[in-house]
């Protein structure tokens, strides 16, 4: 009698196998997807730094920091501590978006949008970790570091969209107010991304060229590119304001209402350190302020026009299993 070969079982890949055993509760799924949000947010900020010190040819070369050593060295200084640091950085915003990813596969039902949404910034931050080699190896072209940071930015929408997604289901899409309503909200959407694009017209051209040697600029006045990104700051506010007020005589949810509230107000202390930042010549603070106050003004243009719709859960939610429960695996 002859035995029967053994069977060999599908090979599982590491996140299924954690997902089959562990079931995240609905807030460490959006505390997942929050950390990815909070590190596409650092990483601008820090991204901005590297620039406004002067560092951004602190490492010479990519993915290795010189031409011998993959870290940067004593003979670098400051300036390549500061550049390889922020590289180093990337790695800790990989893990927050790796946890994001784990998370979003682990929930039960699964949820194939949320998870697609996830794995969506994996590939943003490897695509744009290869945009910052070419944008050292090109000598900071000031194209190539414009479109890093609206990769960057592009990353934190995916972030903000997957925080949203955790929190609610996977039914079909809902309105919650008026068609004009939601128009008007993608009018802030489009005016409020080309705000953020000129304004690296603003960098571009400008005196903080992110190194300390001679870089080229872009070919324009940036006091020109500064009045123009002005005037379409006054656009955002404008629509802004508009929509805070139809909000409320369409008689919107309070909480859609509270974001028209949010992106006032972080729009009036963004103008405010804008014009400050202009007329004391751009000083290195008060421009890494600007940085920030823009990544929250997008988050919050994002959790706007996000908050005009709803979707329900379409089965009942499975009970989440304790957290703890991988570590007795």
């Amino acid at each position: 009698m002859h035995n029967r070969p053994p069977t060999i079982g599908p090979v599982q890949t590491p996140i299924a196998y954690i997902a089959q055993r562990w079931t995240p509760t609905p807030r460490t799924l959006r505390r997942a997807a929050l950390s990815a949000v909070v590190m596409s947010v650092v990483i601008i900020v820090t991204g901005g730094a590297v620039r406004l010190t002067g560092s951004g040819l602190g490492c010479d070369t990519w993915p290795k920091c010189t031409d011998d050593s993959l870290f940067a060295t004593p003979e670098q200084g400051l300036h390549g501590a500061i550049e390889f640091g922020n590289r180093m950085l990337t790695y800790v915003l990989s893990a927050a978006v790796g946890w994001a990813i784990i998370a979003a596969r682990a929930v039960k039902p699964r949820r194939r949008g949320l998870s697609r949404l996830a794995w969506a910034q994996f590939w943003i931050v490897a695509s744009n970790a290869v945009l910052g080699g070419i944008t050292v190896w090109a000598g900071l072209n000031p194209w190539t570091v414009a479109g890093h940071f609206i990769a960057a930015n592009g990353l934190l929408t995916v972030a903000v969209i997957t925080w949203h997604r955790a929190g609610e289901g996977d039914g079909t899409s809902r309105p919650r107010v008026p068609r004009p309503v939601r128009k008007l909200s993608w009018s802030i959407v489009v005016t409020s991304g080309l705000l953020i694009v000129l304004g690296t017209s603003v960098t571009g051209s400008g005196k903080h060229a992110g190194d300390s040697s001679d870089v080229p600029r872009m070919p324009w006045d940036w006091v020109d590119a500064a009045h123009l990104h002005a005037a379409a700051a006054w656009v955002v506010c404008a629509l802004a304001l508009a929509m805070w007020l139809v909000l409320r005589v369409v008689d919107a949810p309070d909480d859609t209402r509270a974001r028209a509230r949010d992106l006032l107000l972080v729009l009036l202390a963004q103008g405010a350190v804008g014009y400050v930042q202009y007329f004391t010549q751009v000083p290195e603070a008060l421009v890494a302020a600007h940085m920030l106050g823009s990544a929250l003004m997008w988050i919050a243009v994002v959790r706007l026009a996000l908050s005009l719709r709803e979707r329900p859960g379409t089965t009942a939610e499975i009970p989440a299993q304790s957290d703890a429960a991988l570590s007795s695996v």
